[in-house]
């Protein structure tokens, strides 16, 4: 029998992984996300289907080692503070060759100690070992693995047709029509909306992907209809709500008076009223369509965390105002950084400019020269208010926020790339309470140069403390999403397929673990340690179509450690899958040290 082997070194290095902010969630739950219009492949389906089918095994003294199978189901908490920085030189390249030592870390204007310190380098080529079968394998015997094309990049375009015009949206589809005409045969593109209407999960098929292009149109969830005579943007509203600006109340006021009252001056109490009545509910509308927005864009996050490979998001969109909503857009955030996804941000307004006289998506007719002029000042600050929220999520996730130009062409090339350098810095904030206050942060060089940086602007702290058994799962997920191999334990993944007949095969992953190599607590005679080993295995698309997680519970005796252990212990895992592409992923962690070992493997079953 030939088994595709991948062999992982012995050395043991600590290493410190980061838990994300509070929030309960199911990977296989992710991979079919409905707020977000994927559905579960008919792969996947039949994977879950098959689950009570696996039977594991592993080799060992049974009295001495217990195994147990559960759901591979995490949740997850804020341990340390992570920020992705992105340096760039005078010519605007990213910088790739700084150490820990050359930043300055600030949490609220206090130096702080980086405690974890990763260069990052999205675009190199992932190491996945390859073997060429050229042999015959007859039917009773197990058939090696191949390897097959897995998919290298994920990128989701997210178009924000709850707050774009059609006039933005026309030219922005047109534009991504041409932009993804030169997908890479490793690229995997999925088109989604605020409003969940008009998605198209992953797939490499270009026609597919033009065809949803052009469905797409303006969704608002509370606007619609012909606009009347007296409107109110979503900015002016805030502006007379929350700010109690009294002119901008003025503005509204003269407009009311003008359009429903012929500017009859003893009417002026009732249309000063209606302006407030205005206000409340613009405001309310825009709080709700920003909140929809948000919330779909950490639901993409999530979607996104539980593909292999370099993950990124295309955001397209006007913008939209964010008030009251900071934690919302900052737990994004938060979950972009540890799930490695960069958030990219294209202004699909281009080159903004208030047309003279008012935008005519808003009219307000009689009004009086002193109103439209402020109407038009109160115009171009809620356009740069609007950008706001798209160059926060961009700076903090290490994406390209592109503005102020009609070329979207160019801009969809800019947005869509990965920095080619960036770095994750990581910290215990000094002193924290745990009063879910926002702090800002600042990060700056020891020897600044020309160099310019971009970083989030701060975070919110958390409202209780960490769990360290979930800070354990939250690390196995990390590791099993990331594309990045890990050899901290003395572990080899092997794998090899049965086909029973033409459409059905069972794919075997064998985890073995060179017990004596691993740190061991010594009390009453045993020695003790608890493995946790996660088997998961993607389709060709990348979708998580099924994982299993095995506890190993250790109490050897020196005399089994010694005599019985020298070739340690095998566990297996069973997958029914059909023929295709399928990429496999293992993590194995231990108590003892805390340490991890993660390894891929590509297999192709003809």
């Amino acid at each position: 029998m030939r088994i595709h082997r991948r062999s992982g070194s012995q050395s043991v290095r600590p290493r410190q992984r980061c838990a994300r902010i509070i929030a309960c969630l199911s990977l296989m739950f992710l991979c079919g996300s409905s707020q977000l219009g994927a559905s579960q492949s008919e792969p996947a389906a039949a994977a879950n289907n098959t689950a009570s089918a696996n039977t594991p095994q592993v080799d060992h003294p049974s009295a001495e080692i217990t195994t147990r199978d559960e759901a591979t189901t995490f949740k997850v908490h804020v341990n340390l503070v992570l920020l992705r920085v992105v340096v760039h030189d005078s010519k605007g390249q990213a910088v790739g060759n700084l150490h820990k030592d050359d930043f300055l870390l600030f949490d609220n204007r206090k130096p702080q100690v980086i405690t974890q310190f990763s260069p990052e380098q999205p675009g190199a080529p992932r190491a996945i070992a390859t073997e060429n079968n050229e042999s015959s394998v007859s039917p009773e015997q197990p058939a090696p693995v191949a390897v097959g094309a897995i998919p290298q990049s994920f990128i989701a375009y997210l178009f924000d047709d709850v707050h774009l015009e059609f006039a933005d949206l026309a030219r922005a589809r047109e534009a991504a029509v041409k932009h993804l005409s030169a997908l890479r045969p490793t690229d995997r593109v999925a088109i989604f909306t605020t409003s969940g209407q008009n998605t198209l999960d992953f797939t490499d098929d270009r026609l597919k992907l033009q065809q949803a292009l052009l469905t797409l149109q303006p969704r608002p969830i509370t606007r619609g209809g012909v606009a009347g005579c007296f409107t109110l943007t979503y900015y002016m509203a805030k502006l007379i709500e929350d700010q109690h600006d009294p002119e901008a109340l003025q503005v509204a006021a003269m407009d009311a008076l003008a359009c429903d009252f012929q500017n009859d001056r003893k009417f002026a109490s009732a249309a000063q009223q209606e302006a407030e009545a205005l206000a409340r509910q613009m405001l309310s509308e825009g709080n709700h369509e920003s909140h929809v927005a948000l919330t779909v864009i950490d639901n993409l996050v999530r979607r996104l965390s539980v593909m292999p490979g370099q993950r990124s998001i295309v955001l397209v969109s006007p913008g939209f105002l964010t008030p009251e909503l900071e934690f919302e857009y900052s737990s994004a955030i938060d979950h972009a950084v540890r799930s490695q996804v960069t958030i990219g941000a294209l202004d699909a307004r281009g080159l903004y400019v208030v047309p003279p006289g008012g935008d005519i998506a808003n009219p307000s007719t009689g009004t009086s020269a002193l109103s439209a002029g402020l109407r038009q000042q109160y115009a171009m600050s809620e356009a740069s208010a609007d950008a706001d929220i798209l160059q926060i999520l961009s700076d903090a996730t290490g994406g390209t926020f592109f503005h102020n130009n009609n070329d979207l062409v160019e801009g969809f090339r800019q947005v869509a790339s990965t920095p080619e350098y960036s770095y994750v810095l990581g910290f215990s904030p000094a002193n924290l309470k745990l009063d879910g206050r926002f702090h800002s942060l600042k990060v700056t060089l020891k020897n600044p140069e020309h160099f310019t940086i971009q970083a989030r602007r701060g975070y919110f702290a958390p409202k209780h403390e960490a769990d360290p058994a979930q800070e354990a799962k939250q690390e196995i997920e990390d590791a099993l999403f990331s594309q990045e191999e890990m050899h901290s334990l003395p572990v080899q993944l092997h794998t090899q397929f049965f086909k029973s007949s033409d459409v059905d095969a069972k794919l075997t992953v064998l985890a073995h673990i060179d017990v004596r190599q691993l740190r061991l607590r010594k009390a009453e005679g045993r020695n003790s340690n608890e493995l946790t080993v996660v088997s998961a295995l993607f389709n060709g698309n990348g979708n998580l179509l099924q994982g299993i997680q095995k506890t190993v519970t250790m109490h050897l005796k020196d005399e089994t450690l010694e005599r019985k252990m020298g070739s340690g212990i095998t566990l297996r895992t069973s997958f029914d899958v059909k023929p295709g592409n399928y990429l496999v992923r293992l993590v194995v962690r231990d108590a003892e040290a805390q340490l991890l070992s993660a390894e891929s493997g590509a297999v192709r079953i003809p």
